[in-house]
């Protein structure tokens, strides 16, 4: 019994973390942090995987290569 309660509040806790990261204040909190800018100076290959990352996170499954 005690297990099942353990597990289940670790489920609970998994999912409000997704649900709260997921939010959009959030992704605008995130967004003013100088670590989560994009440096205009970026390379090419790296501004792609963060592109394609973007279109991932966005729900975007359709992966191209390049």
């Amino acid at each position: 019994m005690m297990t099942r309660n353990k597990a289940e509040k670790g489920e609970r806790l998994a999912a409000e973390v997704r649900r709260q990261f997921g939010a959009e204040a959030m992704t605008r909190f995130l967004r003013t942090l100088p670590a989560f800018h994009i440096e205009a100076d970026t390379h090419d290959r790296f501004r792609q995987l963060l592109d394609r990352l973007d279109r991932a996170e966005a729900g975007d499954n359709r992966l191209r290569r390049q």
